[in-house]
């Protein structure tokens, strides 16, 4: 598929994207807002994490059955459509165990449309850049997220935050109706398998027989590779939502700087995260670098950002945070863009699914673990944690890298 033909679902793509973003910006702002409306406490509101994150884990373990069996459009408008009932039924302020269960159909919705896009990118031409841009537009709806729900909210309650995000969400499903391609089949395919097109970074592994009687999920948690991408996902996400939860704390308790201070370094980290999904992976093709050298690059990046906002002074620190977002950013989209190199091409949509759902857990399991040991510890433990896990990477794509290797 040319790009030329691909342009308008891409197009479509990074709009959803920016609207995951700010649905994900948006959830701190309207937190003390929900827990007024509904007379409870920070414990008691927090179950709808738990909630959500199970709805986009079960959606994540279950997109590549649901595209395979119907399609990506219809999967897409799926997601979309389970997104917007959600937020048009918290619009109406339910009672407070219903809310909570919204959350489930929200986080299904969400993780059907993460999952589905980066596998419908993953199969373009350019897969890389391309998907380090989709999660950009994530890092800017984030950025949007924030600012829009606080406008909103100065006059306005926390609803009608909801009904202007669902009511975004209403031309998107129109645009995966429009935009995207129906069910596809070749006289090779078994019945129901995805179209997995070419992608330019390097040939895939060749195609092996669908499995017999067993199921897509269970063949890809068996997979090495798909195990390693997962394992991947699941340490980056760790070091990204460990230093975006915690690292306010950190700059305020453990440096001693003013909260507005490290409110700006913060920013700074996620605006460093979105400009390092735009430009690295352009940067890197130009100059002719290999997807592996592009990510031990950037790991080396995270590394030494990592030590320099530990070990610096305090106005070095803020810069490194910065730096840190910007050698994060092509982490995860990359590793979604080589799926096709990992594992065989009838397992990429639900190798994507497992690796997304990895990526939940770890950034549920290792941010909290950080904040647990600084609780422990004091929060002066958080960077040393952080360069732990951003070592532990290095571990991890070694291996990855080596199977890139084998496939160039």
């Amino acid at each position: 598929m040319r790009f030329r033909q691909a342009r308008p679902p891409v197009l479509v793509s990074y709009a959803a994207f920016v609207l995951v973003g700010i649905n994900v910006g948006i959830s701190g702002v309207l937190l003390p807002s929900q827990m007024a409306s509904y007379g409870v406490d920070r414990a008691t509101i927090g179950i709808i994490f738990f909630t959500g994150s199970a709805g986009f884990v079960l959606a994540s373990v279950s997109t590549g059955a649901l595209i395979q069996r119907a399609g990506i459009r219809i999967a897409l408008t799926a997601g979309g459509g389970a997104f917007v009932l959600a937020g048009l039924y918290l619009a109406t302020r339910p009672p407070f165990i219903a809310f909570v269960l919204a959350q489930l159909v929200l986080g299904y919705g969400t993780g059907v449309l993460e999952s589905g896009l980066n596998v419908y990118i993953a199969g373009l031409p350019g897969a890389t850049t391309l998907l380090n841009r989709l999660h950009a537009f994530f890092g800017v709806g984030a950025l949007i997220g924030p600012p829009l729900a606080a406008w909103i909210l100065g006059f306005a309650s926390w609803t009608v935050v909801w009904l202007v995000v669902a009511a975004a969400g209403v031309p998107l499903v129109a645009g995966f109706l429009l935009a995207y391609p129906g069910r596809e089949r070749s006289a090779t395919d078994a019945p129901g398998a995805p179209v997995v097109h070419a992608v330019p970074d390097g040939p895939g592994p060749s195609p092996a027989p669908a499995p017999a009687r067993r199921g897509m999920l269970h063949t890809a948690l068996r997979d090495r590779g798909v195990q390693l991408g997962t394992a991947m996902l699941f340490v980056y996400v760790g070091v990204e939502l460990g230093v975006g939860n915690w690292g306010f704390s950190y700059l305020v308790q453990a440096r001693g700087l003013h909260a507005s201070i490290a409110g700006y370094t913060i920013s700074g980290f996620w605006l460093g995260l979105t400009l390092g999904r735009f430009l690295i992976s352009p940067i890197a093709a130009r100059a002719g670098a290999t997807t592996a050298a592009m990510i031990y690059a950037c790991l080396a990046g995270i590394t030494a950002a990592i030590a320099a906002a530990w070990l610096s002074p305090a106005a070095v620190a803020c810069v490194a945070f910065g730096l840190l977002g910007f050698f994060l950013g092509p982490v995860f989209p990359t590793t979604m863009a080589i799926v096709p190199r990992l594992t065989q091409p009838r397992l990429v949509p639900t190798a994507i699914g497992v690796m997304n759902a990895g990526a939940v857990i770890g950034g549920s399991a290792l941010p909290w673990l950080a904040g647990t040991i600084a609780q422990n510890a004091g929060m002066q433990a958080l960077l040393p944690f952080v360069l732990a896990l951003s070592l532990a990477q290095f571990a991890v794509w070694r291996p990855i890298a080596a199977r890139l290797g084998r496939r160039d």
